[in-house]
């Protein structure tokens, strides 16, 4: 028997990955499952190009405001919940169309997981102080004497990654990449056709994220951190508050960085995103490849005829 099919639409931010996924829903009966990181978290709607109100009536959106702020949430709980909603899809006779850009979590579902330690809050809570103490490069040169191969990989400020591969080398004596070289490469239960934006021209897609990002400021992001920051319940340190362009906002608001620094340091870390949503994408096998800022009637068409 035929496997039921999953369509994947990914790419970097600011590619046109959820006009897409809207397109597709005008022409298809399909459920649309977000792929984000950020947009799961409730109250971050600016900062994190969540479709607004209006659209996310008219085009639900699975896996969008489902957690609050102050929670973690791993791979591992989205390949969770991405499964049931795919399979309710399937139940109900649609498409599942997954849209978004934290391209690890598509990887999950489509690979399976390494199956590395899980996390140790005390040993977690120690490197974040050392971190504190002699910052995050110094982490990093120690991360290179431990495991040498997550080194290379990572960069010196890569503070989330850094903190993880120490934590699961401490724990184990391995280096986080042999946890990834084992991870299981079981069939997977679905037929996955993948769909990868990537843009030709990065200049015209560096443009587009330094407009988007100044649009968010117009449209109140500095408002919205200050809400976020005023609850007394967050910090820094919470995977929700590290997201690309909070991160930058909050140091603004503690004064750490004038407006112009908050502005220019998120519209590069977005770049910097960009490249590396990118770089997961080219070595995506099997990845129909559309460069979406050319003929979006094209890159819809091209997207139905995988379904």
């Amino acid at each position: 028997m035929s496997k039921p099919p999953v369509l994947f639409i990914m790419g970097p931010t600011a590619s046109g990955k959820t006009d897409l996924g809207l397109a597709i829903a005008d022409k298809r009966s399909v459920d649309l499952i977000s792929v984000d990181s950020a947009l799961i978290y409730r109250d971050m709607n600016i900062g994190s190009a969540k479709p607004d109100a209006q659209t996310l009536a008219a085009y639900p959106h699975a896996l969008v405001d489902i957690l609050d702020p102050s929670a973690s949430y791993s791979a591992a709980d989205f390949v969770r919940d991405a499964t049931i909603e795919i399979e309710n899809a399937h139940a109900a006779g649609r498409l599942p169309v997954l849209v978004g850009g934290t391209i690890l979590y598509f990887k999950a579902l489509a690979q399976g997981l390494a199956q590395m330690p899980q996390a140790d809050p005390a040993l977690r809570a120690e490197l974040e102080s050392q971190a504190h103490e002699i910052g995050w490069p110094a982490m990093h040169a120690r991360l290179t004497e431990l495991d040498p191969l997550s080194g290379r990989r990572l960069k010196p400020n890569d503070a989330q990654r850094i903190q993880r591969a120490l934590e699961v080398v401490m724990l184990t004596g391995r280096s986080i990449e042999s946890f990834w070289e084992e991870q299981s490469k079981a069939d997977s239960p679905w037929d996955i056709r993948p769909v990868a934006l990537m843009p030709d021209d990065r200049s015209e897609l560096h443009r587009r994220i330094a407009l988007r990002f100044d649009l968010m400021l117009k449209q109140g992001f500095q408002e919205e951190v200050e809400l976020l920051r005023a609850r007394g319940d967050l910090h820094l340190n919470m995977p929700s508050m590290r997201s690309v362009g909070y991160r930058q906002m909050w140091q603004f608001l503690e004064g750490d960085l004038s407006f112009d620094e908050m502005r220019e340091r998120s519209v590069i870390a977005t770049r910097q995103l960009a490249k590396r949503q990118l770089t997961w994408l080219r070595g995506w096998e099997g990845a129909i490849k559309m460069d979406p800022l050319v003929d979006k009637q094209a890159l819809v068409d091209q997207s139905l005829r995988q379904i």
